[in-house]
């Protein structure tokens, strides 16, 4: 991996106008739509990714677990965010190994800097995620384009029927 960005998950929900608006309705989703976006995020950059939520906007005790290949966190009771990020960082920080945070808390970015990782505020995360989908959806329209190649000279819609089976579509 290139690196790691770890993701204050309620900072971002509360930046991002699309999360926002959907947070007010249905936080759990929100969440979901976060974590999905930072799956893509990783997948396109090689940027290993943590999502970190502050245990007291859902219940139990800290916990962590695996969803789409990104790391989600959720802290302890009475540990916030910002603690448990600070913590990753002096974990997780080598010499050979770039360390970014994403949050739009200024008292963080401070902290956060001072211990060797780079921030990235909310807007920046959103700007470079925009320009990441709009680099899949390039990629996913080429891959539609290409045409299969087969030794077998075959029709274009013998080709097609036979790349449906393929693909286990009838």
């Amino acid at each position: 991996m290139k690196g790691l960005l770890f993701v204050d998950g309620y900072n971002i929900i509360g930046d991002w106008p699309e999360l926002k608006a959907l947070q007010e309705k249905d936080l759990a989703e929100a969440r979901d739509r976060l974590i999905e976006k930072m799956a893509e995020y990783q997948a396109y950059t090689g940027i290993e990714v943590t999502v970190i939520f502050d245990a007291h906007m859902v219940s139990g005790t800290g916990k962590n677990y695996h969803q789409y290949e990104i790391n989600i966190v959720y802290t302890k009771e009475k540990e916030t965010a910002d603690e448990r990020i600070e913590k990753l960082v002096n974990e997780t920080k080598r010499i050979d190994r770039q360390i970014y945070v994403a949050t739009s808390d200024f008292v963080e970015q401070r902290v956060i800097f001072a211990s060797g990782a780079y921030r990235k505020s909310a807007r920046e995360l959103r700007t470079e995620m925009e320009q990441i989908e709009k680099g899949i959806s390039v990629e996913v329209a080429r891959t539609k384009k290409t045409k299969v190649k087969t030794k077998l000279p075959i029709s274009d819609e013998m080709a097609e029927l036979f790349e449906k089976w393929r693909r286990g579509k009838r």
